[in-house]
């Protein structure tokens, strides 16, 4: 559905209630997509069938056009009016499928103002990274010479030997008084494969932190998770022929774990103590240690199954996730369901608790959907005060789809506000 039928939902602030930066003169969404000539569905068939990856796409998008850059489409662009002077705002959403974004606007600076519904701290950049499941506002004024330029946005791409499309989409943020007939200015894009610029970017992102909007860290930690995540090879099916790495099928695993999607709800299951749906065993810590970005164990396989890990309500979560090398370091942009959590460090290598002397509890940004480094770890914490079972998952769908998730209970607390409710009457079922 991701892939051919989307749209932005805006959140505005309460009435009366300025932006805690320049009032924008205008707001223009600007939502990233990938887009096939074959049928989606066939696309997914395919290679969970062949246990090999994807057939990448044929194009990206901005706002459902491909742009002129692309033989069959110099006419399908989206075109942004911007009057000499005035300031907009950028409402930048990737609602593409396997693909991280670099995005960025001819001889415009973008000044970062919001990321996944929520401020940071202004800072300027020449081009933004932006994952799938990710948002992330921009202000941008129109003070160049009148004329037409383009907005543009390519993939970032940090495995080894990945396919990709290797195409860029354009838009136009045209001025008035310029002429159609003019060519627009290109911008320089990071190298598909700029892990630097990657890690830079996401280095300068902080929250405002202030009294309208606080920060609230958790400095007192009731558990300690160590998730890895990362791709592996299971063995072909008997009397199959299969089109991964050595002739097995791609998987891809948290903590060893590939997820088996059950046929009944969780969170039916779980309201209803329904038995047999899903255990409450995953594992804190990844249950072989290794060089997680070193050289690989040999035949590591995955285990399989619905295995969740149950937090008692109100509880302090510090969830570290690092990426592993058992196929190839990649990044990896972790979703978690309900929550939005502090991101409070990351670096290259394998995470050690020394590490966090480096954490960063004053200003972190506050995210929804967290990129791990490639060959590195990434550092969150949250409380867990949202009732339910929630995903956590990558955003990158082949790695969802290959097992690359898992799910949280969040107990009940006290009363009826810390309870999880019943579905209401009139839902229909399945």
């Amino acid at each position: 559905m991701r892939a051919t039928v989307y749209g932005a939902f805006i959140i505005h602030p309460k009435r009366g209630v300025p932006y805690p930066f320049t009032q924008p003169d205008e707001e223009v969404p600007i939502i990233i997509g990938e887009w096939w000539k074959s049928n989606v569905e066939h696309v997914l068939l395919e290679y969970i069938s062949s246990g090999g990856g994807p057939n990448v796409s044929d194009a990206y998008t901005i706002n459902g056009q491909p742009g002129t850059l692309y033989n069959c489409s110099a006419s399908g662009v989206f075109v942004a009016n911007a009057v000499p002077g005035k300031t907009y705002l950028l409402r930048i959403i990737n609602a593409g499928l396997n693909t991280e974004m670099f995005f960025a606007l001819a001889n415009h600076t973008l000044t970062v103002v919001e990321i996944d519904a929520s401020y940071t701290k202004p800072f300027a950049a020449s081009a933004i990274l932006i994952s799938p499941g990710q948002t992330t506002n921009v202000l941008v004024t129109a003070d160049q010479p009148v004329g037409q330029y383009y907005m543009a946005a390519g993939p970032y791409v940090s495995g080894q030997g990945v396919p990709f499309d290797q195409s860029i989409t354009t838009a136009i943020f045209s001025y008035t008084g310029s002429s159609n007939s003019s060519s627009p200015t290109l911008p320089t894009l990071p190298k598909f494969n700029d892990t630097k610029f990657a890690t830079n970017f996401s280095q300068n992102l902080r929250s405002l932190s202030t009294a309208q909007n606080p920060v609230n860290v958790p400095s007192q930690i009731d558990h300690q998770l160590l998730f890895t995540v990362g791709l592996s090879i299971k063995s072909c099916h008997h009397n199959k022929t299969c089109k991964g790495p050595n002739g097995g099928r791609r998987s891809a695993s948290v903590n060893n774990v590939s997820f088996v999607l059950p046929k009944t709800a969780l969170l039916q299951a779980h309201f209803f103590n329904l038995s047999g749906i899903y255990t409450t065993d995953f594992p804190s810590n990844p249950p072989i240690r290794f060089n997680y970005t070193g050289k690989a164990p040999k035949n590591l396989q995955p285990s399989v199954g619905t295995r969740l890990k149950s937090i008692p309500f109100g509880s302090n979560v510090q969830l570290i996730l690092q990426d592993t090398n058992l196929v190839g370091a990649e990044s990896h942009p972790i979703h978690l369901h309900g929550f939005n959590f502090y991101w409070v460090g990351q670096g290259l290598g394998n995470y050690h608790p020394a590490n966090s002397r480096t954490f960063n509890l004053v200003d972190p940004p506050i995210r929804n959907t967290v990129i791990v480094p490639p060959g590195g770890w990434a550092a969150t914490r949250f409380t867990a005060d949202n009732p339910g079972v929630w995903f956590l998952h990558c955003h990158l769908e082949v790695h969802n789809t290959w097992g690359l998730e898992m799910a949280f209970i969040v107990e009940n607390g006290k009363g009826p506000l810390e309870t999880l409710p019943p579905p209401p009457a009139d839902l229909p079922g399945c």
